[in-house]
């Protein structure tokens, strides 16, 4: 099935809109504190979605826990591990979490992934390994593990997701935000100082980040991702996620004057190798492929179920 041209634009600028989410996110953390800065983030996508879904009462329950482990606990992690280090090596290092997405399938859903994904598997964390030995790291190790235990978070509220059943991609998002900014706020009120001051001191530039995180970077970015997987098979759109890094990388250097060694190119080369090795799949027949529900993530590619199965659609 060919793309329309307006449809390979939309996937681009799906990888373009969560590329810059990073690098914007780095730069007002520089101002709030990480996990009041999610906390504004959800606050905002709930505000613009929860109109739009109907409220899935009988999951609620389920759905609160989703948003602490995946949600509160998650973004708490990944985005303080990303104030300790450059944004260009957190969103080449949280790409870990679509190899912890198809490893937790495989011990908790008794999936088998093929050879294939294996191969990604151990590519990306090579990768990984080479980031993190890189000179100007020696000292970050705090941020490395940080930036790893998110994406171990986000899988296990993926497992979580999967065993919903069919809620929506939107409702799901929607509701997920809806509980996960008051759990961020107590983390931030616990963890954090000097809350009224720095929101007072915001200016229109910080608050224009949280604008951009809750409602361009997770409503509109959602929304376009999910125009095109209902319109093709994932696997025909998933390619264009792999750009997501290289914007990410792009911007942050332009934008917020980061520099890239050799060694943290090579391994970023090796981190998005293997996370391609997982998500691209053989030519499927020109099926409808159902909307995947997929948490938004902090940085890596919203994977579909039969991805993280290993399945494979004969040609």
């Amino acid at each position: 099935m060919t793309l329309r041209f307006q449809d390979i634009l939309g996937g681009v600028a799906v990888a373009l809109i969560w590329g810059m989410g990073i690098v914007f996110a780095k730069a007002a953390i520089a101002h709030f504190p990480p996990i009041l800065l999610m906390t504004f983030r959800f606050a905002v996508t709930a505000l613009v979605l929860v109109w739009f879904v109907r409220p899935p009462v009988a999951l609620f329950g389920r759905i609160f826990l989703i948003a602490l482990i995946s949600g509160a606990i998650q973004y708490s992690l990944t985005f303080n591990g990303l104030q300790r280090v450059e944004a260009s090596v957190a969103v080449l290092v949280v790409q870990l979490e679509v190899p912890f997405l198809v490893l937790l399938g495989a011990v908790f859903l008794k999936e088998k992934p093929g050879l294939r994904k294996w191969l990604g598997i151990a590519a990306a964390f090579v990768g990984v390994a080479i980031i993190s030995g890189e000179p100007r790291l020696q000292n970050a190790n705090t941020a490395i593990i940080l930036l790893i235990a998110g994406p171990f978070a986000w899988a296990i509220g993926q497992i979580m997701v999967r065993q919903l059943g069919q809620v929506g991609g939107f409702t799901l998002i929607a509701w997920m935000s809806v509980f996960a900014t008051p759990q961020l706020l107590v983390f931030s009120l616990v963890l954090e100082q000097d809350h009224l001051a720095v929101i007072r001191s915001a200016d229109w530039v910080v608050w224009g980040t949280v604008i951009y995180l809750g409602l361009i970077m997770t409503a509109l970015g959602y929304g376009i991702w999910y125009t095109l997987v209902s319109r093709y098979p994932v696997n025909r759109v998933a390619p264009f996620l792999l750009l997501m890094p290289v914007f990410s990388v792009i911007g942050s250097v332009t934008v917020l004057g980061e520099s890239l060694s050799l060694q943290t190119v090579i391994g970023g080369l090796v981190v998005i190798g293997g996370v391609a090795f997982i998500v691209l799949e053989r030519a499927p027949r020109p099926t409808a492929e159902p909307l995947p529900q997929m948490l938004p993530a902090a940085g890596a590619l919203p994977v579909p179920d039969s991805v993280a199965r290993g399945e494979r659609r004969s040609p």
